[in-house]
């Protein structure tokens, strides 16, 4: 059941491939820059550091980190889908990143990495459309070095009551409207909209985070809860 449901998004993610990074800026109206830029100014990063930036997508965030790398540190981008991928290497090629960004395809919940590799996991607007998110949490707990840190930017539902009918409205309503005008791909934009509204609060996803073993779990919340980002460290003291 698992393997079907990722095949099928994996078909949608390689169909919304091409209209991906205009319908982000129309959808989020711009601002999901500003919750990545705002996130990578929590990430303290060594200049040599070791990398991983799941669902990477047309690889944003990959190149994010790697402009805060040298050539003796790396960021490997791993996506799904091919079409997502081809565009994040034109990204790659065109910001002169090529010397220190690998991209690769795979899945998430089962990553082709050894234990305790990375200095740093990041996971972009990605882990809601996981259909096994602790299978996940505990891949990227295992890759990660100890002490190191995950970092998961995610939508997230705002709790405030005045914002929260709105927001329902604009996900529901007005997002998949979106996807039909400038994209014609109504039913696409309906699904996301759908892993959206049903994904973990930003309360629980903090649970999650603690039952894959993370410590020191914290969140800033961006636009009345309209995105989150979490951070969790995996133990220093971890033998594995």
């Amino acid at each position: 059941m698992a393997n079907r449901y990722l095949h099928n998004v994996q078909g949608l993610f390689d169909t919304i491939a091409p209209n991906y990074d205009r319908m982000n800026n129309i959808i989020s109206l711009g601002t999901h820059r500003h919750w990545r830029k705002q996130t990578m100014a929590q990430i303290k990063l060594a200049p040599n550091a070791h990398a991983l930036d799941l669902c990477c997508g047309t690889g944003d965030w990959t190149i994010a980190i790697a402009q805060e790398l040298d050539q003796t540190g790396e960021v490997i981008g791993f996506d799904f889908s091919a079409p997502m991928l081809k565009i994040a290497q034109q990204k790659v090629s065109q910001a002169k990143l090529a010397d220190r960004v690998w991209l690769r395809r795979g899945n998430a919940m089962h990553l082709p990495f050894k234990d305790n590799t990375f200095d740093l996991v990041t996971i972009g607007f990605g882990l809601r459309n996981l259909p096994d998110k602790p299978q996940a949490l505990a891949e990227i707990y295992r890759v990660l070095k100890p002490g190191a840190q995950l970092v998961c930017l995610e939508t997230s539902q705002p709790d405030q009551p005045i914002i929260k009918p709105v927001w329902q409205w604009y996900f529901t309503k007005v997002v998949p409207l979106f996807g039909r005008l400038f994209a014609h791909q109504y039913q696409e934009y309906s699904y996301l909209q759908e892993t959206t509204r049903h994904f973990v609060s930003y309360r629980q996803l903090v649970g999650l985070f603690e039952q894959a073993g993370f410590e020191t779990v914290h969140y800033t919340r961006f636009n009345f809860g309209a995105a989150a980002a979490h951070f969790g460290t995996k133990p220093a003291s971890f033998h594995g």
